[in-house]
């Protein structure tokens, strides 16, 4: 590890994207047709077209990493993000809510090109959410926006699957976890999504083999990175990767991976599952902001999971409790 202590606790890189958030019905679904439960990616005229049939809706800045960041920093960690949002209002809601929730952001917005990103989240009766993602601006990272000292200066590197699409962006990411490296910090990875994985899997095989000390995914996510369709077989494979994973397995808790041998984690119980947007994003803020206060994989898993349950019980991907004081009265 580097000689010189981190200043940040942890840093992530991914798509800038306000969130939209509408509650629909199964008609709604049906009629836009949709597929319920997805994430599917659209062009700037659907998305206008899909917005314009939303219900009325709450408008928060969002992203999958930008959502662990605010986790983190909720916890009581030091954070920062990088993404690209334009130079619009829809990216001026994005800076003003990640910056106002306590996280450094400070990549400057692009003057051309595409409008900021934004994500369409249609939540059901029974909290599932399907989400329609018009990119924009966010794919448009490129190594320079990449700021070396801010890397350099954080614990653990988060990396968001979901950018892993566009080749600037890849490239930046790659820069940055050579910075890392090179710094003796950690580097972290959620998969994100199984068709991203589908996509991008040789290459995500390597980067986790070869550059990747904390691996987040699903249990679906993990099965289609080695195209297995049993869990065991993969927790197997994965044991050997890496150093240290956390497969999530939703109302069944978490499976630990690492030095201290495997550990499965119950999940925390909650009266009603109210939107599941950004369950896995705050289970691994609580587990990271774990892990740099150097607990055990155990509480680092307890912790997300903690922070995962509060996030489902409300619309929105961003927690709305004091996670500090349900983390002090619970783990301690």
């Amino acid at each position: 590890m580097s000689s010189n202590p981190a200043t940040i606790d942890v840093v992530g890189i991914g798509n800038a994207i306000v969130d939209v958030l509408g509650e629909v019905n199964e008609r709604f679904i049906s009629a836009q047709d949709l597929t319920k439960g997805s994430m599917a990616l659209i062009d700037e005229e659907r998305m206008h077209e899909l917005y314009h049939a939303f219900p009325p809706a709450e408008e928060h800045s969002g992203g999958s990493a930008a959502n662990t960041m605010v986790g983190a920093a909720a916890l009581g960690s030091s954070a920062a993000f990088i993404g690209k949002v334009c130079d619009d209002q829809v990216g001026e809601i994005f800076a003003h809510d990640i910056t106002a929730a306590g996280v450094e952001f400070g990549v400057a917005p692009t003057e051309s090109g595409s409008a900021t990103g934004r994500c369409l989240v249609a939540v059901t009766p029974d909290g599932e959410r399907t989400m329609s993602t018009y990119l924009g601006a966010s794919i448009e990272l490129e190594p320079k926006d990449i700021d070396p000292q801010l890397v350099t200066a954080a614990e653990v590197l988060y990396l968001e699957g979901y950018l892993w699409d566009p080749p600037s962006a890849k490239e930046a990411m790659r820069h940055a976890v050579d910075i890392a490296h090179e710094a003796g910090r950690r580097v972290a990875l959620s998969l994100s999504d199984p068709f991203c994985v589908d996509r991008h899997r040789d290459e995500l095989q390597l980067l986790i083999e070869h550059s990747v000390d904390i691996l987040f995914a699903n249990q679906e996510e993990a099965k289609a990175l080695y195209e297995l369709d049993d869990l065991e077989e993969t927790l197997l494979v994965l044991e050997e990767v890496c150093e240290l994973t956390a497969v999530t397995r939703g109302g069944q808790g978490s499976i630990i991976l690492g030095p201290e041998g495997r550990v499965a984690v119950p999940a925390e119980q909650v009266a009603k599952r109210v939107d599941t947007t950004g369950a896995g994003d705050l289970y691994a803020a609580g587990f990271l902001h774990a892990f740099t206060e150097g607990r055990e994989a155990a509480i680092c898993a307890q912790v997300g999971s903690i922070a995962a349950a509060e996030v489902i019980t409300h619309i929105g991907a961003r927690p709305e409790a004091d996670l500090r004081a349900m983390i002090s009265a619970r783990v301690g």
